[in-house]
């Protein structure tokens, strides 16, 4: 099995196409067609941690964090970050991020802290915007049935809890091909009008190619004609942060007592307490001091995630408990999430999870 391969899982399941713009995300180092050894999954790849994929016969290093962020202009040592990518090359070790494209899974870093804390209910906090698209296409009535259905096949018509949704359209479409054109119905040079059904579909973005892909092999037009256009609808299953609820209320006490335990963290920041029980919480792993606002509008009683700033604590204006349970902490239990989809799937080589403790963050 090639690393690819295992790539080709991860993005199925976990498309690159709803990480953040900011974001650097996919193959950051090495050869996707090199057979895989071993896999190492980690939450950061430092030096140490190819070290330990060295030790333990691993070539492909799966990270949620990207060691590279920002262009690398030199490559000299000099650097945590330089090291880590000189010493991956040497050893001919791939590594592949995948950080905000999990952030934003359904499945992802926030469904794993609503599991760590038992969360019901569970929606996106901030929903993406311009994740789907709108294809509209125009075919004979007889092959519409037929078109329509490989669109379906191919992943469009899916709306929240419905599938094969579409809308149609019956008109006359109207041609004349060239001295070079074959047309399927009609002759060359020749104006000719068809009865034809405006066939419109939804999709997720992500899986564009594929219903191209569908489109062009199914149609019986020589020259197919499509529109694709994205919406402003927001995908209810991919974005940032999570809202869930518990299973029965919690005093804020207990509440900041349950967290500290189930996240496994030595201390909590939080807001002032506000003598209100605690039951419908929001979750964000890593930075997440942007959400507050959102957090407010939906009513939630409490706040989890990391890195909030001093004044960013002023931000709960008495409404809502804030708790930074620190970065490393909210985000440490996804290496076992990406560990067990991979065992799931790959039979065929070592997976590792890394025993390396990448927390660059210590408590006295």
């Amino acid at each position: 099995m090639i690393i690819q391969e295992v790539i080709d899982f991860l993005e199925e399941t976990t498309p690159l196409a709803y990480a953040e713009g900011f974001d650097n995300v996919g193959l950051l180092v090495g050869d996707t067609n090199n057979v895989v050894t071993g896999v190492l999954v980690t939450l950061d790849t430092l030096e140490e941690v190819v070290q330990e994929a060295i030790d333990k016969n691993c070539n492909l290093i799966i990270s949620f964090h990207p060691i590279i962020f920002q262009g690398l202009k030199k490559l000299t040592g000099k650097t945590y970050v330089e090291r880590a990518v000189m010493k991956a090359i040497k050893n001919d070790i791939a590594i592949y991020a995948i950080h905000t494209a999990l952030d934003n899974s359904f499945q992802g870093v926030n469904a794993r802290i609503c599991d760590r804390l038992g969360l019901t209910n569970r929606q996106i906090l901030m929903p993406q915007c311009h994740t789907i698209q709108r294809l509209l296409t125009y075919v004979p009535e007889k092959d519409a049935d037929s078109l329509r259905q490989k669109l379906f096949e191919a992943g469009a018509g899916n709306i929240g809890n419905y599938s094969e949704c579409s809308f149609n359209l019956k008109g006359i479409g109207t041609f004349k091909g060239n001295e070079q054109s074959h047309p399927t119905i009609g002759i060359p040079n020749k104006f000719h009008q068809e009865n034809e059904v405006q066939i419109g579909v939804i999709f997720p973005k992500h899986l564009q190619k594929n219903i191209l892909k569908a489109l062009f092999l199914d149609h019986p037009y020589e020259e197919v004609a499509y529109e694709i256009y994205t919406l402003e609808n927001q995908h209810q299953h991919i974005g940032l942060g999570m809202i869930g609820e518990l299973p029965s209320p919690m005093q804020e006490k207990e509440f900041l007592s349950f967290v500290k335990e189930n996240m496994q963290t030595s201390c909590i920041r939080h807001s002032a307490l506000l003598g209100k029980p605690i039951q419908k919480v929001a979750v964000l792993g890593g930075s997440g001091a942007e959400a507050i606002e959102a957090c407010l509008a939906k009513q939630c009683d409490a706040y989890i995630t990391s890195d909030i700033k001093y004044h960013e604590f002023f931000k709960a204006e008495n409404k809502i408990l804030l708790a930074d349970i620190g970065h490393y902490e909210s985000e440490q239990f996804t290496k076992m999430l990406l560990w067990e989809q991979l065992k799931e799937k790959f039979t065929t080589f070592a997976l590792y999870l890394a025993d390396t403790n990448t927390n660059p963050i210590n408590y006295l």
